[in-house]
């Protein structure tokens, strides 16, 4: 790809963001490029619009041409064109949001009912079990560390991590997100924690994992190290979040957990809670998160029954502690989220991003190691998961 092409790309994608500070989930590329745009004023959506067009229409059909076609809906959207909610989410990640039948979630709910057994509602013994190890906000600073260094351990066996690479962690309040892993280049990642949130021994297990090894952070710094430093993709230097590079990112993230945590790494990962008097069934834990995961697409649908059906918070709310067995606190969460300007399009790549990672590994680690090291596109997930027989 020819130099000048990306270098386009990347001042798109910086002149987008300017217009909105949650466009743009990292940069480390060269900063003679982000100082051009620093410089100047802001460019007009409409501008953008039209620049994004034009740089289409010279890129073959790949994973870039990718990019830059969901940064012209980007651009659109910017700068007042309408779409539906639906248009505007499969523009941005290459999947369009459907509704998922009711049925699948009761099917999941037949499911919990047997591994919660007990009094109340199924979300009342739902939400009972998740609160049943509450973390105290005060160790989840001592504890984490602990199990991000063992989880790191693992990863490196599992996919080679680049010497040098490294977390910090720091701890905020009053976001509308739990955490957020902030990719700051040189194969270092700041890891921000909403403490406001409770948070439970398996979420801690889940989060760390998903925010740092063999998640976020690794792909990050793995991608810094053989696509940027070995094949000089500058491209990789941005990480744009309306694209198509975030689904696989959260779908990479979101599988990570499950990667380690369903094989010896999970009980030595879980011994570190142990040690620290926090008791953990990690095999019901793990038998629990599997059974609740098709419900996650309730928050699919709440964001469809917002955006495009008209339907009130009230009756969204409703519905996240309906089917997605939701507490009141995390529904308002999730409502939040999804009413964010510029964040609601995103809770899409959760689900859908776990759902073509998931199928594409399968049990296949050197398929979980490809998403991690190579620019894998979400057509090419898509197309796997209709072709693959496994």
């Amino acid at each position: 790809m020819a130099g000048s092409l990306v270098e386009r790309y990347i001042h798109l994608g910086l002149r987008l963001g300017r217009h909105s500070e949650d466009i743009i989930d990292a940069y480390y590329g060269p900063q003679k490029l982000a100082a051009t745009v620093a410089a100047e004023p802001p460019v007009d959506p409409r501008v953008l619009v039209s620049d994004a067009e034009t740089l289409v229409d010279e890129l073959e059909d790949s994973w870039l041409r990718d990019q830059v076609c969901a940064l012209r809906t980007c651009a659109g959207v910017l700068a007042g064109e309408f779409r539906s909610y639906a248009d505007e989410v499969e523009d941005y990640y290459g999947v369009r949001p459907t509704h998922t039948d009711e049925s699948v979630f009761a099917a999941a709910h037949e499911q919990l009912e047997t591994l919660l057994p007990g009094d109340g509602t199924l979300a009342e013994r739902y939400q009972r079990w998740e609160g049943s190890n509450l973390v105290p906000a005060e160790q989840i600073e001592r504890l984490m560390p602990a199990v991000m260094e063992e989880a790191r351990a693992w990863t490196d066996q599992l996919v080679g991590l680049p010497d040098g690479e490294r977390v910090v962690l720091e701890i905020v309040h009053d976001e509308p997100w739990w955490a957020s892993c902030d990719y700051l280049g040189n194969l270092c990642s700041r890891i921000r924690l909403n403490v406001d949130l409770p948070m439970s021994a398996f979420e801690l297990l889940v989060l760390s994992l998903h925010e740092t090894y063999p998640g976020h952070h690794t792909e990050r710094s793995v991608k810094e190290r053989l696509l940027v430093r070995g094949r000089g993709l500058l491209e990789e230097t941005l990480v744009l979040t309306p694209t198509p590079q975030l689904l696989v990112t959260e779908g990479i993230a979101v599988l990570a957990p499950n990667m380690l945590l369903e094989g010896d790494a999970g009980r030595a990962i879980a011994s570190i809670l142990h040690d620290a008097g926090v008791e953990l069934d990690l095999a019901h834990a793990l038998a629990v998160k599997r059974a609740h995961e098709p419900c996650r697409w309730a928050e699919v649908n709440a964001a469809l029954m917002l955006h495009e059906d008209g339907t009130s918070e009230a009756e969204a709310h409703a519905y996240l502690e309906r089917w997605g067995l939701e507490a009141p606190a995390w529904a308002s969460h999730l409502i939040r989220f999804i009413t964010e300007p510029t964040q609601r399009t995103y809770i899409l790549t959760y689900s859908a991003g776990r759902e073509l990672c998931s199928s594409y590994v399968a049990t296949d680690s050197d398929r979980f190691r490809r998403l991690l090291t190579e620019q894998v596109r979400v057509g090419d997930l898509r197309e796997a998961r209709g072709t693959d027989a496994r």
